[in-house]
């Protein structure tokens, strides 16, 4: 995959995105493919000509179809509906950063922002700041991005307090037809 990445884009193999809020709220870079741009982030956060798109993303619970983000490259195309951009996260995991199962590693400004917009989310936020997130969790095999914030980290935080190893296995075996099935993907 990096190899397919480098031949085919400009720019690392690896993604270069925020910081990433985990246990406890220490911030943390997590691994990924880059299936943008270089700067994309930056393009979306700075580039007059994103204005739209970046209202748009906001107001989507910070997510975009891979249709209408003009950032994405070919090869990400494929690599975000395949899920295969988050194998990097495995360094995270060997790191102690992350875990195989957990919630959602958010940006510490979108649960800022989100928390404004739905502040009956706050609990749930503690709750998930309490764990390391995971490369996969109950809000991915859910349905993705296809849930909003609100309802992620009510589903996130229930996932802590209920997990168990049985909880891990099964969330781990629904992960598989969620990335083959692509639902929810961005």
């Amino acid at each position: 995959m990096a190899l397919l990445i480098k031949l085919t884009t400009p720019g690392p193999v690896m993604a270069d995105i925020p910081l990433r809020a985990g246990r406890g709220g220490k911030s943390f870079k997590m691994y990924k493919f880059r299936s943008m741009v270089v700067g994309a982030h930056d393009l979306l956060h700075k580039d007059p000509r994103y204005k739209e798109l970046l209202k748009k993303y906001r107001k989507n619970s910070y997510k975009l179809s891979i249709d209408e983000d003009p950032r994405i490259t070919g090869v990400g195309r494929f690599i975000r509906k395949t899920s295969i951009d988050e194998l990097p996260q495995l360094f995270n995991i060997l790191q102690g950063e992350m875990s195989l199962v957990g919630p959602r590693a958010y940006y510490p400004f979108e649960l800022e922002e989100q928390q404004e917009k739905y502040p009956e989310t706050k609990e749930y936020v503690n709750i998930i700041l309490s764990a390391k997130p995971g490369l996969t969790g109950t809000w991915q095999i859910s349905g993705r991005s296809e849930i909003n914030f609100d309802k992620r980290v009510e589903m996130d935080a229930k996932y802590i307090q209920t997990r168990s190893i049985l909880y891990d296995i099964w969330i781990i075996l629904r992960t598989v037809p969620a990335v083959l099935t692509s639902r929810g993907a961005v």
